[in-house]
């Protein structure tokens, strides 16, 4: 069966909201009800092929999304705006996870930027689970670290759909294999106070990716010196 990260990776939002009313309706799996709904709307097409023609799409877009970046390259870059000022004006924050495999070990990675310069990353091993659970624990471990720092009026960028849009879905529409995460996170959010997601291209993600790459490398090879 395939991986119900990669469905999820190539699903509408509408298919997601669809599939999870099917899993409660039909009570079933959320993963056998996201297949239930690509293969409807695969139609004579094979899921494989529904697939291959979504990512073909992705990679579309993606294309024209860096030819429109490119075409304005002569404005500051946001990047370099952020390494070459001091940020006044609030805290920023990334993050990211990865499962080695998935599902398997997991590690998170956040980088935590605010005011006159201070700079808080996260580099560390999460247990074991898949990706999306990775995803989460990473936003949960940053939002911690902001919560430490006394960080106010965050911004947080990742490049997780998945958890993005699962932490702004109606309280019917959500995850339900996620919602003690998710929980976690609305709970930390409530404490700190104004917090705002946004979605990210993974080119954008860098520092935080490496982060969580990191932590599975230093992991692997401290068992292989034990």
């Amino acid at each position: 069966m395939i991986a119900f990260e990669e469905l999820l990776a190539v699903a509408y939002k509408k298919e997601r909201l669809q599939s999870r009313r099917l899993a409660r309706g039909a009570s079933i799996s959320e993963h056998a009800a996201l297949v239930r709904t690509l293969q409807k709307a695969a139609g004579e097409q094979s899921l494989h092929d529904l697939i291959d023609a979504r990512r073909a799409a992705q990679s579309r877009n993606a294309d024209a999304q860096r030819s429109r970046e490119t075409r304005r390259a002569e404005r500051v870059s946001e990047a370099k705006q952020r390494k070459a000022r001091i940020d006044t004006v609030g805290w920023r924050g990334w993050f990211d996870g990865s499962a080695l495999p998935n599902p398997g070990r997991l590690g998170i990675g956040g980088v935590l930027a605010g005011p006159l310069g201070t700079t808080v990353e996260i580099s560390v091993t999460a247990g074991t689970g898949d990706s999306s659970a990775a995803e989460y624990l990473a936003l949960i471990a940053l939002l911690e670290a902001a919560l430490l720092e006394r960080a106010v009026d965050i911004v947080i960028y990742g490049d997780s759909r998945v958890v993005i849009d699962d932490m702004s879905a109606p309280h019917d529409a959500r995850i339900r294999s996620l919602a003690h995460h998710a929980a976690r996170a609305r709970a930390l959010i409530a404490l700190i106070g104004v917090v705002r997601l946004q979605w990210i291209p993974r080119a954008r993600n860098a520092r935080a990716d490496e982060l969580s790459r990191a932590a599975l490398g230093s992991t692997r090879a401290s068992a292989e010196a034990a």
